[in-house]
């Protein structure tokens, strides 16, 4: 300190601390000279404790004066030791830098000044300090006061021409620096790092691609920024490092993946348009490196492909054909249970473009991948059963598809039909919406005659009857009336002369005992007349009820369509079909005369050519009398008929018992009523003497 006090006349010492900045600043240039002189005569220990008198008692002084002063006078110090000031720059840097978050505003403008003339002589040589002089700066701009701020842009392009020119410049050291403050929310603060960014990747030297992932989220943080510039900046700056990319033979697509996978789902238009923008590309560039993150890509394109945005929409549904298109192998790293977990996940979207996306994954996933996707079946099922009752027909129908790819084999096709008659059983709304659907696509995917011989042989011991019923109903009505059915229907017509018909008209018959009408339906389908007659006539009073009407009444309209035109056809011979009159009469007999459907019935058997029913007596001959006879079609009407029959007391039974059911539920509700209404009750406590009342005579 005494070589320093020596070295620097008190005068200059007052002055450097005056109020005044002229006499500070004339303070300054005599510390400049005085430095230049002991520079030349080489006497650095001097020149040290001058730098440490300026430091501690000036720059580090609780006196406002004293502080600029000192900041001022170390800026004039290095401007004196001109080629020397390097050697002396870890004494002159750290009391700089700590002004810069001095309280007094006029401080840290000071703080600027000095630094940006320490820096005019240095150049280079203070890149060491480079941390520390970023951290402060990044500070500065925002500083709230605007002359600060100003002060800290020119430094800020100072630092900038000197780091480019470089070449001690250290990118890793500054890695860690720039990414702890990418997630900033401060304008000015975003502006300053973008602006870095954007200069040292300009630098050829230095490799800003190859730490792109430990800021990109940072840079995509700001596309959603207020600031327009901002926005505009950083966008600037992510286009170029995205054309860096396809340019690039070496990129880290990966650690890059995950960040665009967060940010395809901002609520950000532009961010989620660049992000998905940028997946695409990736999807196309990153070859292998991406396989293990496609369940994860797949979860951000999904969404995006009912996107709001157009523009997003459109590029997204490109990136998911990419995607598919591309046959990764297991061995590879292809997580086919991770992909297909998302595109379940995904079934549930409120988006029907999302829901279709996530099906045909799973159908590509079905054919690729058969034996990984039925291992995780267990997962899936569940949800593919439950998105039969979307709302989109076009999902139905993909769901269907997944469902008929998975049931190949018999033990899956088996299991589906069991869910889905257990789907329709605990989901009424499904059947009445969506069964005749459902069916219908089954039949076409998975062989009618299979589907319907499955069905039927669970429907044979369903234990809910009136489950049962209803879905025989359901499924004699798709029969009788889905062109997609019509090789069934055919198949019917022959089975008293085909074996296979015959084989197939038995397997329905059990299951079809469920409902009468549904029975007769299939009698005359299988043009088993004189059965059906008999099956008429087997019907009790019971049987016939409102919910029999309303099916009979159907089945009358049904006997006017295409479908059985060759029944009326067959009208036309009524002694080779007596049968079938008597059967057709047997109805006519049970509808309401006041019914449309009789009027229907009655209007079509008159235009029969007219015909004695006393004729069958008199022994003439009945085609279908001797079909039945014949012993080759091997059917035993009398046994099937007596199974009829049994089925039907079952339903009697379940009825009744429903009936006393409800009967009693009601008595005992009203007799709680009663009671509640009547007060307690009237059993006499005997342990208590007779009211007067209770002794009054007649």
């Amino acid at each position: 300190m005494a070589d320093a006090l020596s070295a620097i006349p008190a005068a200059v010492l007052r002055n450097l601390s005056d109020k005044l900045y002229e006499k500070r600043k004339n303070a300054a240039l005599e510390v400049e000279g005085i430095v230049k002189q002991l520079t030349a005569a080489g006497d650095h220990d001097k020149i040290t404790a001058v730098i440490n008198l300026l430091s501690h008692e000036f720059a580090y002084s609780p006196q406002a004066n004293h502080r600029k002063g000192g900041l001022i006078g170390l800026a004039a110090a290095t401007v004196g030791l001109s080629a020397e000031a390097a050697q002396h720059l870890e004494q002159i840097i750290p009391p700089v830098i700590n002004s810069f978050s001095d309280q007094d505003s006029r401080v840290r403008y000071y703080a600027c000044e000095a630094l940006y003339n320490i820096a005019k002589v240095v150049r280079g040589e203070f890149i060491v300090h480079f941390n520390k002089i970023f951290d402060a700066l990044c500070k500065l701009s925002a500083d709230s006061d605007p002359n600060v701020q100003s002060a800290a842009h020119l430094l800020d392009r100072l630092v900038k021409d000197i780091v480019t020119e470089s070449d001690q410049f250290s990118i890793e050291e500054f890695i860690p620096l720039l990414r702890e403050r990418m997630n900033v929310l401060n304008p000015y603060v975003r502006q300053f790092l973008v602006g870095w960014i954007t200069v040292l990747d300009s630098v050829p030297d230095i490799d800003m691609l190859g730490f792109l992932p430990d800021f990109l989220d940072g840079l995509f943080n700001m596309l959603s920024d207020s600031s327009l510039e901002i926005r505009q900046q950083a966008d600037s700056a992510l286009s170029e490092f995205l054309q860096e990319i396809k340019n690039s033979p070496s990129v880290d697509y990966g650690r890059m993946a995950e960040i665009l996978v967060q940010r395809a789902s901002s609520p950000d238009e532009f961010t989620r348009w660049t992000a998905i923008t940028w997946i695409n590309e990736f999807v196309k560039l990153g070859g292998d490196q991406l396989v293990p993150y496609y369940a994860d890509i797949l979860g951000a394109i999904l969404p995006c492909i009912a996107d709001k945005e157009e523009k997003i929409r459109v590029v997204a549904r490109e990136t998911n054909d990419e995607l598919r298109a591309i046959e990764a192998d297991p061995a590879e790293g292809f997580d086919v249970g991770a992909i297909l977990s998302i595109a379940e996940r995904q079934l549930s979207s409120e988006y029907e473009a999302t829901r279709i996306e996530s099906l045909h994954w799973i159908s590509a996933l079905l054919s690729r991948h058969r034996s990984e996707v039925l291992s995780f079946l267990n997962d899936v099922f569940d949800t593919l059963l439950k998105a039969l009752s979307d709302s989109s027909d076009q999902v139905v129908l993909l769901v269907l598809e997944v469902h008929a790819c998975i049931a190949k084999d018999q033990y899956n096709f088996h299991q589906l039909v069991v869910s889905l008659v257990h789907k329709f059983r605990t989901d009424n709304a499904l059947l009445e919406k969506r069964g005749a659907l459902i069916i219908r696509r089954l039949c076409v995917l998975l062989d009618a005659e299979r589907v319907y011989r499955e069905l039927s042989t669970i429907l044979e011991g369903e234990a809910d009857l009136d489950f049962a019923s209803t879905l025989v109903q359901a499924l004699n009505l798709i029969l009788l009336t889905s062109s997609e059915l019509a090789d069934l229907r055919e198949l019917l017509k022959l089975s008293l002369v085909n074996a296979t018909g015959k084989g197939f008209f038995l397997s329905l018959y059990t299951s079809w005992s469920h409902s009468s009408m549904a029975i007769i339906s299939l009698c005359l389908l299988a043009q088993a007349y004189q059965h059906t007659s008999s099956v008429i006539q087997s019907l009790t009073e019971e049987d016939i009820n409102v919910k029999f009407l309303v099916q009979l009444d159907k089945l009358i309209h049904l006997l006017e369509t295409p479908i059985f035109a060759y029944l009326r056809l067959q009208l036309l011979e009524p002694g080779r079909y007596i049968w079938l009159l008597k059967s057709l009469y047997g109805l006519l007999m049970l509808l309401p005369q006041q019914s449309a459907a009789f009027k229907i019935l009655r209007t079509r058997l008159k235009t029969v050519p007219s015909y004695s029913f006393n004729k069958e007596a008199s022994g003439i001959p009945s085609v279908q009398t001797n079909m039945n006879d014949d012993p080759l079609n091997g059917i035993n009407f009398g046994s099937w008929l007596k199974k009829f029959e049994q089925k039907q007391k079952q339903h009697r039974l379940h009825l009744k018992s429903q009936v006393l059911s409800h009967t009693s539920s009601i008595s005992s509700k009203e007799v709680k009523e009663v009671q509640t209404s009547e007060g307690p009750s009237i059993v006499p406590d005997m342990s208590r003497p007779p009211s007067r009342l209770s002794r009054k005579g007649p």
